[in-house]
């Protein structure tokens, strides 16, 4: 992965494909899993959107998605049945003619060949894609994704799709990675609200972010603080370590009885 330099940032979107998704039938899996992973790589996922087997939904949200960020991923639809059409649509998207891809159709011969299996027109379908797109490798299944543009699309059945996100991590660009820091709050958001926004307004470097808890008789409340430079972290963490002071000494009586 090419190097960068510490204010590197690139971001990145993700547009999961399928009915079966929004209706529930299906739980996702993998959304979480690749924004772990770009995480890690030092790519913000700013943005994701779940869309319904609709030709003209994955158009439009595609469109809006690759030119506000650096990366989109995909997944869902590229199957051999009549609803995955995810291939028709980013061919549609891109202008391009959607395509059985010759080298796709190769691998694929050869595989269902191997299995004594024909290789039907629905088979066939796993090698469409737009003309001019590059293959992202599946080593679960053969069938490959695609990349084309700022586009990388991919499987919905988990396993190959963390398959295929393995093949795609080495070629994108990292930005400088994200610190962060947890620290536990024994109050609630509602007593802390104001007070921390006035600190996150004081850092406008960081990006703190509050999670309620609750343990069944008390609110709490843990603040979570993110930034890509260690000092303007240790700042804000320094400054949320006050307020919480703050918070403790002026609920703490000053002048106790003897039998408080």
């Amino acid at each position: 992965m090419p190097e960068q330099t510490e204010t590197t940032i690139v971001t990145a979107a993700m547009l999961a494909i399928g009915d079966e998704l929004l209706s529930g039938r299906t739980k996702d899996k993998n959304i979480g899993h690749l924004a772990d992973l770009l995480t890690l790589s030092g790519i913000d996922v700013k943005e994701v959107r779940i869309v319904a087997d609709e030709e003209d939904a994955i158009v439009e949200a595609l469109n809006a998605l690759r030119s506000r960020y650096d990366y989109v991923f995909t997944s869902g639809g590229i199957g051999p049945t009549h609803d995955d059409i995810t291939a028709d649509a980013v061919s549609k998207a891109f202008g391009v003619p959607c395509i059985h891809d010759p080298e796709a159709m190769r691998l694929l011969g050869e595989t269902y060949k191997r299995r004594e299996m024909e290789f039907t027109e629905a088979r066939q379908r796993m090698a469409r894609m737009p003309q001019g797109a590059r293959h992202i490798p599946n080593p679960v299944s053969t069938a490959p994704g695609f990349i084309i543009g700022n586009v990388y699309v991919m499987a919905g059945v988990p396993q190959v799709f963390q398959a295929m996100v393995d093949n795609v991590l080495p070629l994108l660009r990292s930005g400088s990675k994200m610190m962060s820091r947890a620290i536990a709050c024994p109050y609630g958001e509602g007593d802390i609200g104001t007070l921390l926004s006035a600190v996150q307004k004081a850092h406008p470097q960081t990006s703190i972010g509050s999670y309620p808890k609750f343990d069944g008789q008390r609110f709490s409340t843990e603040l979570a603080i993110r930034a890509r430079d260690g000092a303007a972290l240790d700042a804000a963490a320094d400054a949320v370590a006050e307020m919480i002071k703050g918070i403790d000494k002026s609920r703490t009586p000053t002048n106790p009885t003897a039998d408080a």
